[in-house]
């Protein structure tokens, strides 16, 4: 079957180049299809190899920044004439295009709880979001989210997924590191893993701990105030802080770390630093909030970011446990694989026929 023409289209402030990606912009990479072209802001580098790519023209609109984003896009859709229009993280991009070519299958992927997103608070504006466009969850906690209050449930789940074919090798041994990754803000928890490292670091000498990670993605994300006070906490604790990486550097040093600690306050929307993890074979202890549980499933251990006595029990207990490292690095590896993007990627082209299929119905 051939696939269809399709129009990714990414939230205005995603990078979609290697060096400036955050993590929709990763995904949209590894999914891509064959036919498919992603649109996005400009950028000063360039773009993700192997995928066709059009910065969104600045076009004169009186309705503000996403008015002149839509009317962009706009221009792009009539130029190309795709089949689908595949929208990210944005309601109201979604419905703007959907307004103006109501023909044209348009589906929405959320990756964060929908209940905070302009265009889908209410329940009210999640009924009318489903009657217009296709939605697609990327977890089963973000589609109950959609669902909280009685809105209709043709919401469709496709999981987000980790390319092993584009993986780097992971050296033959690990080294003795507690290893946290990803935005370094109060919802990540990263204070609690730096209180937990001051414990248990002490009384392990052979073990080291580093952050990798800054307040946005990005080389030139800010020096935030919970930043420089967290630099002082880590400093005191002996814990590592390398700032943003490139996500190639951070995957290698998952394939380094003995542990990787996925501490979120913040219920996590899918929980990619932990597949990502698992994929790299680390052990994984992570929170059991929002959707980790459903991507670490029995093969982690779970903590409360917020009860740092049982943390630091938990690193305490694995960093004096090597066969259950190993154990655990087994058995994250064999769920991490049920996330691979080659399986993933057969499901979207499967999704996105079925929403072309029962668009005609839909628009009645």
């Amino acid at each position: 079957m051939c696939a269809l023409r399709v129009l990714t289209v990414l939230p205005p402030r995603e990078r979609f180049a290697p060096q400036q990606a955050g993590a929709i912009a990763l995904l949209v990479h590894r999914t891509a299809l064959e036919g498919e072209t992603v649109v996005g802001s400009s950028l000063s580098v360039p773009s993700f190899r192997g995928v066709a790519f059009q910065p969104v023209p600045s076009v004169l609109y009186l309705l503000g920044r996403i008015g002149r984003y839509i009317a962009g896009v706009a221009r792009i859709i009539r130029q190309l004439q795709p089949e689908l229009v595949e929208v990210h993280n944005r309601p109201d991009i979604a419905l703007g295009l959907g307004k103006r070519f109501p023909n044209l299958p348009v589906s929405l992927v959320l990756h964060n709880d929908p209940c905070g997103m302009k265009k889908a608070r209410t329940a009210a504006e999640r009924e009318t979001l489903v009657r217009k466009v296709a939605v697609v969850a990327v977890s089963e906690w973000v589609q109950k989210r959609f669902n909280s209050s009685e809105t209709a449930t043709d919401v469709d789940v496709l999981p987000n997924c980790l390319d092993f074919s584009a993986l780097p090798e992971a050296p033959p041994t690990r080294e003795n590191l507690l290893l946290f990754a990803g935005r370094v803000v109060a919802d990540k928890g990263v204070d609690s893993f730096v209180a937990a490292c001051a414990e248990v670091l002490p009384s392990h000498p052979a073990w080291r701990a580093e952050i990798i990670g800054a307040d946005r993605f990005g080389p030139d994300s800010p020096q935030t105030p919970f930043l420089k006070q967290l630099r002082v906490q880590a400093q005191a604790a002996h814990v590592a802080m390398a700032g943003y990486q490139p996500h190639h550097k951070v995957l290698e040093a998952m394939g380094q770390a003995a542990i990787v600690v996925i501490p979120s306050r913040w219920p996590e929307p899918f929980g990619m630093v932990a597949l990502e993890a698992m994929g790299m074979g680390a052990a994984v202890v992570a929170s059991p909030r929002g959707g980790l549980p459903e991507v670490v499933g029995t093969a982690g251990v779970y903590a409360n970011p917020d009860d740092v006595p049982a943390l630091v029990n938990i690193l305490r207990d694995l960093m004096n446990d090597p066969q259950k490292r190993s154990q655990m690095s087994v058995a994250g590896y064999q769920q991490a694989r049920k996330f691979d993007a080659e399986i993933i990627r057969k499901k979207r082209q499967l999704l996105h026929e079925k929403i072309v299929k029962a668009w005609p119905q839909k628009r009645k």
